[in-house]
């Protein structure tokens, strides 16, 4: 299962923690309360911005990142990244049992729920699954499950039968008819979730006939990955093969590798078809043996970008691998231990060298990540997402060690 109970998260945490650096007991609660000690300070730096009538919008429901000032990003509901500091908050909460991260995990959750009927957006997944899913498994609120329930009915409306696949983005109509991006691969689980828990078994089609279209035309014959697929709504042809926030079009994009590995393992997970579980070890072959990922297995912001210390990285990328990473060492026992011991040397890096300390970042956990280099948006600073999947990592760690004894 995706998330873990508070005992086994502690678990995982204090293990990773230990097998990093094997500090004394003392030290380990000490980095487990750092943790939570960053995400209560994000959320006061949050409510002191909120009502600061000087720099907040209105409408803002969360934070986002950091700018180049150093000052917080606040982004509305809409956003494809409202749900992952209350995503990170219920971690956090599982890892402590303190009822204030719970208060403030609610808080930050409870402005999401009118995305439960934004059919303008692919990102249900990301936003109501991260946040009101991990709130569900803690807390068994039937309120949130009717939420994601009507998330996933939502999000089922961007399918289109002809191109086999649920519409990314309404934007920039005057390049794509029909954009479909590696991303939309991390919104199919909220799918599965609900065909299993309605019984419906639309739900379960519309996810594998993505995954299928996905499969069949995002990648490279060297197992990377295109950012936008566009197609044609007629024919449901290809038209364009695009990379937007890469290098150039056929540039291997970062984070875009690492959606295409979480992907497609999670969709093996949920469906046990083979060709998904060869893909995701493909993909992880691509990144794991790539000549341009640094030694400390944290990639440039682009594969394809030079190889420098002035070329921006991607922490990013690197969790979300690294979360993958220690799921698909469950499915493929023959490289069971290859997986784990990269994973684990992925956390490695990011806990030494990329990580907060006490009080920076206004309390984000990881910083050094890429956004959109091309558009110059949130370059080498921390965003939320990093912090969620790095904290899922380290959730997963402990589940696969519990496995290989």
């Amino acid at each position: 299962m995706k998330y873990q109970s508070a005992v086994s998260f502690v678990a995982a945490l204090l293990l990773f923690l230990s097998a990093s650096c094997q500090p004394p007991a003392n030290d380990l609660k000490k980095s487990a309360g750092l943790i939570t000690s960053q995400l209560k300070l994000l959320a006061g730096h949050y409510t002191e911005a909120k009502i600061n009538p000087g720099g907040a919008r209105a409408d803002a429901v969360t934070v986002r990142s950091l700018n180049v000032a150093g000052d917080l990003n606040l982004i509305p509901s809409k956003d494809w990244c409202s749900g992952f500091v209350a995503g990170s908050l219920w971690q956090a909460y599982a890892l402590t049992g303190d009822k204030a991260l719970m208060k403030l995990a609610v808080d930050f959750t409870k402005p999401l729920e009118q995305e439960k009927y934004n059919g303008k957006t692919h990102d249900m997944g990301f936003k109501m699954f991260c946040s009101f899913g991990q709130g569900y498994v803690l807390t068994r609120d039937t309120s949130y499950r009717s939420i994601l329930i009507q998330s996933a009915k939502t999000l089922s409306t961007r399918f289109n039968e002809k191109v086999g696949a649920i519409r990314s983005w309404d934007h920039n109509q005057d390049k794509w008819q029909f954009p479909v991006i590696i991303d939309n691969m991390m919104n199919l689980e909220l799918l599965f979730w609900a065909s299993k828990q309605t019984g419906d078994q639309r739900y379960y089609d519309i996810a594998v006939k993505h995954a299928n279209t996905t499969l069949a035309n995002h990648f490279r014959p060297d197992n990377s990955s295109y950012h936008v697929i566009g197609y044609d709504t007629l024919t449901g042809k290809v038209l364009q093969k695009n990379t937007h926030q890469g290098l150039s079009h056929e540039s291997a994009w970062s984070r875009g590798q690492a959606w295409g590995l979480y992907g497609y393992t999670m969709c093996y997970r949920e469906t046990k078809i083979g060709s998904y579980l060869q893909q995701a070890e493909k993909i992880a072959a691509f990144i794991l043996n790539h000549p341009n990922l640094p030694k400390d297995k944290i990639p440039y912001w682009d594969f394809d970008a030079p190889a420098s210390a002035q070329t921006p990285r991607d922490a990013s990328a690197a969790a979300v691998t690294a979360s993958a990473l220690f799921e698909l060492a469950q499915y493929v026992p023959a490289k069971k231990e290859y997986y784990l011991q990269s994973a684990a040397a992925i956390l490695s890096s990011l806990e030494k060298n990329y990580a907060s300390k006490a009080g920076e970042n206004k309390g984000f956990l990881l910083g050094h990540s890429t956004g959109s280099f091309p558009s110059k948006t949130e370059v080498d600073v921390p965003i939320n997402y990093a912090d969620y999947y790095y904290l899922e990592a380290i959730g997963r760690q402990i589940d696969s060690n519990k496995k290989s004894k």
